[in-house]
């Protein structure tokens, strides 16, 4: 699978990469460890060198996976994992409450960045984590503190690389008079492009690898959540925009249109989704997650091939007849 180096880092990853929120079972209506296991593998076998975590993706339990998966393949993986919400006594400022009623709060102090950085080494049984995130900006903690702190643990060779998520181009620029990033790691996919208004021009002018997250649009874009689908206790897609029936509705109507071109490079619309956005510029990586291996097969396929400029034309073109969600 062709790599791209991420931002100015040192950093080379594969421009398909694994994203473990499902794994953790928090937010997706559960999971099955050996399964998720099985799915890691898979990816890896299959050309992807890039992991991506959390500590929040089940309460640590993401990354319990992901270390149990990587034993004896460490060396093949750049790890990613992420810092800053936290579900425990530290505390910090409230961010939202989960379903299950816990109060996930935001905190990127010093002492809480480097007391998680240490946990996460401790569950993914590593003794360096590639590269370091902060998973949402904390309004209470100024950047120089967290970019200080950030920039400590690397030169103590327990990070190798800094990145943040879900920052604006204000953020990032602050944060740049610290430390480098490497990268931002903003949602990005056919039904959510927001970012191409301020983030990508920022992030190519400063060379910040974009590493997309749900370029899936968490699974809607497969076209396999069809009309009759009914979601889980606990997952959270239920309540998002285009999940509603009427938007949904649209959303498979538009899959109809654009499918001719995933069956023209004999990609399913999950490949195709995911390829769309690898092809954008200044994209670096698209993470998707997988709950079993013949997931993780089939998302790593989707750097198989390259769409035309036609290609990527008409699927504007049909992305502006779609519109937003009503």
């Amino acid at each position: 699978m062709e790599k791209r180096r991420l931002g100015r880092s040192e950093l080379e990853v594969t421009t398909i990469g694994l994203g473990c929120w499902v794994i953790g079972g928090w937010m997706w209506g559960g999971a099955e460890d050996d399964q998720s296991v099985a799915a890691i593998k898979a990816a890896l076998d299959r050309g992807c060198n890039f992991i991506d975590t959390a500590p929040v993706y089940g309460m640590g339990h993401s990354e319990e996976v992901v270390g149990r998966a990587l034993e004896g393949r460490r060396d093949q993986v750049v790890l990613a994992t992420k810092c800053g919400l936290v579900w425990d006594e530290r505390g910090g400022r409230k961010h939202f409450v989960d379903s299950e009623g816990r109060t996930i709060y935001t905190n990127l102090s010093a002492e809480s960045v480097k007391q998680e950085c240490e946990e996460s080494l401790r569950r993914l049984r590593t003794d360096v984590i590639d590269l370091y995130q902060c998973h949402w900006p904390d309004p209470g903690v100024p950047h120089e503190e967290t970019m200080t702190a950030l920039a400590e643990l690397r030169d103590e060779g327990k990070i190798r690389a800094i990145g943040v998520s879900n920052y604006s181009a204000e953020m990032m620029a602050e944060c740049l008079e610290y430390v480098q990033l490497a990268s931002l790691q903003p949602q990005y996919n056919m039904l959510d492009r927001s970012i191409e208004a301020g983030l990508l021009p920022f992030c190519r002018e400063h060379d910040i690898g974009i590493i997309a997250y749900s370029p899936l649009a968490r699974g809607l874009l497969t076209g396999k959540v069809t009309m009759d689908r009914e979601f889980g206790e606990g997952d959270h897609r239920a309540k998002r925009p285009w999940f509603r029936p009427e938007n949904r509705r649209r959303v498979l109507e538009f899959l109809d249109k654009i499918k001719p071109i995933a069956e023209k490079h004999d990609a399913t619309l999950a490949q195709l989704a995911a390829n769309w956005v690898i092809r954008q510029e200044g994209v670096t990586t698209a993470i998707c997650g997988a709950r079993r291996p013949d997931q993780a097969e089939e998302n790593m396929g989707a750097a198989d091939f390259e769409l035309t400029d036609d290609d990527l034309a008409a699927i504007r073109r049909h992305l502006d007849e779609l519109g937003d969600p009503e």
